[in-house]
């Protein structure tokens, strides 16, 4: 072969290559988000069977802002952290708290919203939320999330019942199988206090919001060291703030601001029947 036909079939041979390449760059990049599907009103199935939710739309958005195409991979709440960590998933958003605890093990954005935690029972019921009057009673919680812990350490005399899905709580709550359950309040209010099924049910006791069970927010987890992605998610955080897709979805589920959820707004949106004093919010699972 001579010098000149040589070079003529490298020519094409690079050109055929660097189109594949830059066909297959336009494609947009791929992202695996861990969902969960039960905890409304952040993350449900609807009757068509497609996820829906504040945590999904937010999704949604911030995909559309980064321009990556997002693959919505449905979890349990409890085996995301392990998904992640063995790279079935690249991400979570789960309205997970990002907590001291849970950052031994993952990464997390910056929080995309936040929310403090109460115990709900049925009206009616005088229940003190105390050591002594939480003793021997059976209160739900969905198994891993913050709740979880703080109730496993600070309520030791009370009989825990752990669930997989927050739904699951929810129904034994209102068939009267637990006592009473704690859990973020604006998922307790919206998800179901607003509801017929939890339309005989109330807050009670105090707000709780101690960074060390309930962290700074809720945020997306990321595994340790990938900094890209997370950059790219808080950039995505603050751009759909700053154009107002944000406030937009939030006013599809909630009537108060859920990012910052002041005090005095957030606390006596969702929580009108509480008597509890107001206390700075904090966040989920």
């Amino acid at each position: 072969m001579n010098i000149f036909l040589r070079g003529i079939i490298i020519a094409v041979s690079v050109a055929v290559l660097g189109g594949v390449s830059v066909s297959a760059d336009a494609q947009p990049k791929k992202v695996r988000l861990g969902v969960e599907g039960a905890y409304p009103p952040f993350s449900e199935i609807d009757k068509s069977g497609k996820l829906k939710g504040f945590d999904i739309d937010i999704a949604n958005a911030l995909c559309a802002q980064m321009k990556v195409e997002c693959v919505m991979v449905q979890l349990a709440f409890d085996g995301m952290i392990p998904a992640l960590n063995s790279r079935k998933i690249d991400a979570v958003i789960a309205s997970m708290s990002i907590t001291d605890e849970r950052k031994k093990a993952v990464d997390f954005t910056n929080k995309y919203y936040k929310t403090p935690a109460q115990f709900v029972v049925k009206k009616g019921v005088s229940l003190e939320i105390t050591t002594a009057g939480l003793k021997g009673k059976r209160v739900g919680v969905q198994r891993s999330t913050t709740h979880d812990r703080f109730v496993g350490e600070n309520f030791k005399t009370a009989d825990i019942v752990r669930y997989t899905k927050q739904d699951e709580v929810f129904l034994d709550l209102a068939s009267g199988r637990v006592d009473a359950a704690v859990l973020d309040m604006i998922a307790a209010q919206v998800g179901f206090l607003k509801t017929p099924q939890g339309k005989n049910f109330q807050f009670v006791g105090p707000v709780y919001d101690d960074p060390k069970y309930f962290g700074v927010g809720a945020g997306i987890a990321l595994r340790k060291g990938d900094n890209a992605l997370r950059e790219d998610f808080n950039k995505a955080i603050v751009a759909i703030r700053a154009n107002g897709t944000y406030k937009k979805i939030q006013d599809v589920y909630f009537d108060f601001d859920v990012y910052g959820a002041p005090t005095a707004t957030a606390a006596a949106a969702a929580a009108p029947m509480a008597a509890a004093p107001a206390v700075a919010p904090a966040t989920k699972k």
